[in-house]
């Protein structure tokens, strides 16, 4: 049982350490505040998210977490080589779908489903700032942006499930407004 947690949190810190590793290649080509703070955020939501799932020994979430990663980047890359689309900066043509707001709203939208949207309030607004940083840096357009919101939205949803505890979520209808409890065990 030791073995298996000691190699657990060993990975956690070596995929925590190459995000971070990603992030600072992005830093050393960054050339202003704007910019840059995009590349911090980049790296550091997901840190953020996956780092949580491991301070709470949450294996589980570890695991949903790396699932959604994983199927983000692959849809992400994969559209940026299929598509083609200029940068508006033309530095290449890897405009479509934007990687960082799509790294960064998969890991804001795994909070909230995981751990619920108090939590991700931070992250969202932080993933919104990513997306709007490239925008500003003349990396995307905004459609690239919105693109990869969507796409990283629904992969971080798609492999999440709420987290064993009690949370509360508020409602509302045409007819009526609510707070819903509801709890895993």
């Amino acid at each position: 049982m030791r073995s298996k947690t000691i190699w657990k949190r060993t990975a956690a810190v070596l995929l925590s350490a190459g995000t971070f590793g990603i992030c600072s290649a992005e830093l050393a080509a960054a050339s202003d505040f704007v910019e840059t703070s995009g590349d911090v955020l980049l790296g550091a939501i997901p840190a953020i998210a996956f780092g949580s799932t491991v301070y709470k020994q949450d294996y589980q979430g570890s695991w949903q977490f790396a699932k959604g990663f994983l199927a983000n980047q692959a849809v992400t890359q994969g559209l940026k080589y299929a598509v083609h689309k200029d940068r508006p900066d033309d530095s290449d043509d890897h405009s479509f779908p934007s990687g960082h707001t799509s790294t960064t709203f998969q890991a804001a939208a795994f909070i909230h489903k995981r751990y619920g949207w108090e939590y991700s309030i931070p992250a969202y607004i932080g993933a919104a700032y990513t997306g709007w940083t490239r925008i500003d840096s003349d990396k995307h357009y905004v459609e690239d942006v919105l693109a990869g919101a969507v796409i990283g939205t629904l992969s971080g949803l798609y492999f999440a499930e709420p987290y064993k505890d009690a949370r509360l979520t508020p409602f509302a209808s045409t007819n009526s407004l609510g707070i819903i409890l509801t709890m895993q065990w």
